[in-house]
């Protein structure tokens, strides 16, 4: 089993954790007023200390934290959607923008106000001694691939918030819950899912042409084309097609049984047992989706007889669904569903 970050290698390396930090000190008013005007308000109130529990150990923080460093693609993100600028933050290899971050992030900090946070690369785990460096007295990896030796570490250097089961397998509901308690903030936490849901379904109403149709998202590795990667329901790509209303196929909920991984293989010889209405896979190009559409093997895949499959050369629209967010969402859809509904169209 490839890890979570081999299926970016069509572009670059992915990340298996990722650190950003979030600080109260700003040159300007309005900086200020997103950062520590936000994370101070929160630790003058009640709801504290907060105890939060997770897969690697227990996170206890005796009062907000002010400055936060995360592990983990997505929790930066979530950390922004509640007024916290991070002040370090992984730099996005797959689906960024020239800065190494993302354009929704960038999009909502110009909303929010502050400074744009440091970019740095954890394509080799999480870089401890960097943490260490931003002093923060908060880690948060609800959505990573921490390891329990680099828990370990972090917890020396400030209370951890680790994923509440599986590495890469929380959801961006859960993750905006558990962030949300951390920071004091659980009000706003749930308003941010409640708008977010609000926006999809609005969405789903402009498409009715996905009702009712099943969806699948794997991944082909174009140098080798013996196997199907299928991504489990532990990994975030079919939950959130299942948020898009979306049902998932039976190949997906019987692969998924029992599983602890977010995706598992199947031989390419049993091609024609994917019985998805729509099939969703990442592709450098068109040649590249060509010469998987039209193997002898693949080729058996009944969404792609029918035409029904949407093949992402857009490494952006791609990522914008690997680890949804409150900020990526809208901006999926978009730039994602509306491709979705065109194959659907064929389904």
């Amino acid at each position: 089993m490839i890890n979570r970050r081999g299926f970016f290698a069509i572009a670059a390396a992915g990340a298996t954790s990722a650190l950003a930090a979030c600080s109260t000190g700003s040159s300007s008013d309005k900086a200020s007023s997103a950062t520590s005007g936000s994370a101070g308000s929160a630790g003058s109130g009640a709801g504290f200390p907060v105890t939060i529990k997770h897969a690697l150990g227990t996170a206890k923080l005796e009062k907000a934290p002010t400055k936060v460093v995360t592990a983990g693609w997505s929790d930066a993100d979530i950390l922004l959607a509640l007024g916290v600028v991070p002040v370090a933050a992984p730099a996005i290899t797959w689906g960024g923008n020239a800065a190494k971050s993302s354009d929704w992030f960038d999009a909502k900090l110009k909303e929010v106000g502050g400074k744009a946070p440091e970019r740095y690369s954890d394509a080799d785990g999480t870089p401890v001694d960097k943490v260490a460096q931003y002093q923060p007295d908060f880690i948060s990896g609800t959505n990573s691939g921490l390891k329990q030796a680099e828990y370990d570490k972090l917890t020396k250097i400030a209370p951890t918030l680790a994923y509440p089961t599986y590495p890469y397998g929380t959801s961006w509901q859960e993750s905006t819950k558990m962030i949300a308690e951390a920071l004091g903030k659980k009000d706003e936490g749930e308003k941010v899912i409640s708008d977010t849901q609000a926006k999809v379904k609005a969405a789903l109403d402009k498409h009715p042409e996905l009702k009712g149709k099943s969806v699948a998202w794997v991944y082909f590795d174009a140098a080798k084309l013996n196997s199907i990667t299928v991504y489990t329901l532990n990994d975030n790509r079919p939950r959130g097609l299942a948020d898009f209303g979306l049902k998932t196929p039976s190949f997906v909920t019987k692969a998924s049984q029992g599983a602890k991984t977010f995706s598992t293989e199947l031989s390419a010889e049993k091609a024609s047992e994917l019985d998805a209405d729509i099939v969703v896979f990442d592709a450098v190009d068109a040649a590249t989706t060509k010469k998987i559409t039209s193997d002898k093997l693949l080729s058996q895949i009944p969404a792609f007889k029918k035409g029904s499959y949407l093949a992402l050369t857009d490494q952006k629209a791609s990522e914008t669904m690997a680890s949804p967010t409150p900020l990526s969402i809208p901006v999926a859809i978009d730039t994602f569903l509306p491709k979705l509904a065109e194959a659907a169209k064929k389904a």
